[in-house]
């Protein structure tokens, strides 16, 4: 047994009991296999590829709640919510559990929760929070809310940021199999670079850590995917979306002054000086 993979969890009747003793041992069964399987390259780019919505609790906090107040709503449930209690979610998702570990898994209910959930079974770790709330909460709601908004080019950045997101996913956790260190680098020179120290096979398992991950990847997903060349109305509508209490994090703002660093000279060539619009966006991104 390696230290990727121990038995933790889960229970069963001994076979042979001592005669007249009524209470029968308890067998460990469970599965905690940290090692992270790639995806296919058929889902990276689409919002299924963090979570699949099998679960009813998840489509109720959704549908339930104001639009001012789904963010705030989302992002708390999603981490105080245990997935295994959805017995008939959890009953179908193990009878694929195989398809769901297996590298390059194309099943209909992948998804990066999905997999997680099969790889821990019954040793306490709960999938990244991340998954359910930024990941595809921002990507399906906040992302059908925004596309119809944008001009063609905008639209073809929020596609192209999309899939560069979740290739730098990919990226980090493959890294993270392999050593301590994460390294990953924009695709385009000048759009940013950032290195993350996490024990091997651990990175999946600390929430904030994970949730820090992401975030350092998000500049460079949408400079890379084409940001700095925008015109000034789809800026506009995407520096909008963030819901408004999410800048109180701190990484938010870092992904608003690393993009900003590279949006902002071209946004100023693009406005009058005196346009007042385009002024404040550039006090924003310059923060």
């Amino acid at each position: 047994m390696t230290d990727q993979q121990h038995t933790v969890l889960g229970e069963g009747a001994a076979m042979l009991t001592p005669s007249g003793y009524q209470v029968r041992p308890k067998i460990a069964l469970g599965s905690c296999n940290k090692t992270v399987p790639p995806a296919a390259p058929s889902i990276i780019g689409k919002c299924p590829y963090y979570y699949q919505p099998l679960h009813g609790e998840y489509l109720e906090t959704v549908e339930k709640v104001s639009v001012s107040s789904a963010w705030e709503t989302v992002k708390a449930f999603a981490t105080s919510w245990d997935p295994w209690k959805d017995k008939e979610v959890a009953r179908r998702l193990l009878h694929r559990r195989e398809q769901l570990i297996a590298p390059e898994s194309t099943d209909s209910d992948w998804s990066r929760h999905g997999s997680f959930m099969m790889r821990h079974i019954g040793c306490g770790h709960k999938p990244p929070s991340y998954y359910v709330s930024y990941g595809y909460y921002y990507c399906s709601s906040y992302g059908a809310k925004l596309y119809p908004k944008l001009s063609p080019p905008g639209q073809a950045w929020l596609r192209n940021a999309r899939k560069l997101l979740q290739t730098n996913m990919e990226d980090g956790l493959r890294q993270n199999m392999i050593g301590d260190q994460i390294q990953i680098s924009s695709v385009k020179p000048g759009n940013g670079s950032f290195s993350l120290s996490v024990p091997q096979y651990e990175l999946e398992l600390d929430d904030d850590t994970f949730k820090s991950f992401a975030f350092k990847t998000h500049p460079m997903a949408y400079l890379d995917g084409g940001l700095a060349d925008l015109p000034i109305s789809d800026l506009l509508r995407i520096t909008a979306q963030p819901n408004i209490q999410e800048w109180g994090d701190a990484r938010t703002w870092e992904q608003a002054v690393d993009s900003g660093q590279v949006v902002l000279p071209n946004m100023i060539n693009q406005s009058d000086i005196d346009d007042p619009v385009g002024k404040a966006l550039g006090r924003l991104l310059a923060k």
